[in-house]
């Protein structure tokens, strides 16, 4: 099919706490997996008050973030340049290939984030305290 509407109720919730691989145990939607997707991993992921992503980076994907709901600390930047920024619904940020990131709901209710990374690949995240410092931008 060359397109697909749908209802965000409609796409499975995934709890990754039944996932011992999947660290962090927060929900999720799979989007790239209910319209199979080449070119991007797509997610909105469910944060109760107090959850996170810890800090960490990725190889080669990019990473879009938007908060739909709720209030998040974000922590970005290369390890020892780390800034810590407030987000709110309607705040983006990006966090391109080797940049740390991470970010936690330290609002009193459920938050929701959609997630865009780019290329579609399996990039596990790394420690960006493990990483050179490089000038390869």
């Amino acid at each position: 099919m060359e397109y697909e509407v749908v209802q965000t109720e409609d796409v499975p919730m995934t709890d990754l706490s039944d996932v011992d691989e999947i660290p962090p145990d927060l929900r999720i939607r799979a989007l790239d997996e209910f319209f199979e997707t080449d070119a991007l991993n797509l997610k909105l992921w469910y944060f109760e008050p107090g959850d996170e992503i810890q800090y960490h980076a990725h190889s080669e994907q990019e990473e879009l973030y938007y908060v739909l709901e709720g209030e998040f600390s974000l922590k970005l930047g290369r390890s020892g340049d780390e800034e810590y920024v407030e987000a709110g619904p309607g705040t983006f940020w990006i966090a391109k290939p080797e940049i740390g990131h991470g970010h936690r709901n330290v609002g009193d209710e459920e938050g929701v984030v959609l997630a865009i990374g780019a290329p579609a690949t399996e990039d596990p995240g790394l420690d960006p305290h493990s990483l050179e410092d490089g000038d390869d931008e």
